[in-house]
């Protein structure tokens, strides 16, 4: 894959993992509000359930974007 390809995937790792950390710190602060526009409210486990996939979210978005932002800069090497 070209460098432009790896820059995207950090784009969209780094967006991933602001968008799911803002959604934590809403849903810690207002734990009865839905998050995410209700994309999660089907998750089971109610408030933990949401809070644990958001986390996992924004886990994954951070582990894309530094994996992403290595191979380019790999590729500028």
């Amino acid at each position: 894959m070209g460098k432009n390809v790896w820059v995207g995937l950090q784009i969209v790792g780094m967006v991933l993992m602001v968008a799911s950390a803002q959604a934590v710190i809403r849903l810690l602060i207002d734990h009865r509000k839905s998050q995410v526009w209700g994309l999660l409210d089907w998750v089971p486990g109610g408030w933990g359930g949401q809070l644990a996939v958001l986390v996992v979210l924004a886990a994954g978005g951070a582990v894309l974007a530094e994996r992403a932002n290595k191979k380019v800069k790999l590729l500028e090497a």
